[in-house]
């Protein structure tokens, strides 16, 4: 298992050894020395095909994610909300499949989520705060300025979703 930098500073991809055979196959999710990071919060998400889920964090409380695909393939999504950060308001994306030998570390104040490009995905992501719903916040995932190339003609989204707040708004009001 090793780490793999991307172009947002903390934001990694683990990648894992998978080992298969006539059974199917086998990988190491996380080993706890090479993240370094106290993950105290499970979570389970299941969404169909064209599901948008996102682009939400926390004010308060922020939760680095530790994000596994177990089924189906997605879009992952994280844009860097670090008002100090080289490079603010800038996002990353990579597919991930349930078979890919890898995870993503997305950090403490980025914006996260996903698109669901299978029939239908299952995530799994672990997170190093509790959820605190009071300071829930939702950046909107067709933002202009952020232009997040989505590939997706006609999304399903939740109402909290479909009601995001700008990026415009965000940099005004950053934490």
């Amino acid at each position: 298992m090793h780490i793999e930098k991307t172009k947002l500073k903390d934001l990694i991809i683990l990648k894992s050894e998978v080992y298969k055979d006539n059974r199917g196959f086998f990988k190491e999710i996380n080993k706890k020395k090479i993240l370094k990071k106290n993950l105290v919060f499970d979570c389970l998400s299941h969404s169909k095909k064209n599901t948008i889920r996102g682009l939400h964090f926390q004010k308060k409380n922020p939760q680095g994610k530790f994000v596994t695909v177990v089924q189906g393939e997605i879009l992952d999504v994280a844009v860097d909300l670090r008002k100090n950060s080289k490079t603010f308001g800038q996002y990353f994306s990579i597919k991930i499949k349930y078979d890919s030998n890898f995870s993503i570390y997305i950090p403490e104040n980025f914006a996260h989520g996903f698109a669901c490009l299978s029939k239908t995905c299952t995530l799994y992501y672990r997170c190093t705060n509790y959820r605190h719903k009071e300071s829930e916040t939702t950046l909107k995932w067709n933002d202009p300025d952020l232009n997040i190339r989505w590939n997706i003609q006609k999304p399903i989204l939740s109402n909290k979703d479909q009601n995001g707040i700008s990026f415009k708004e965000i940099r005004k009001n950053i934490f």
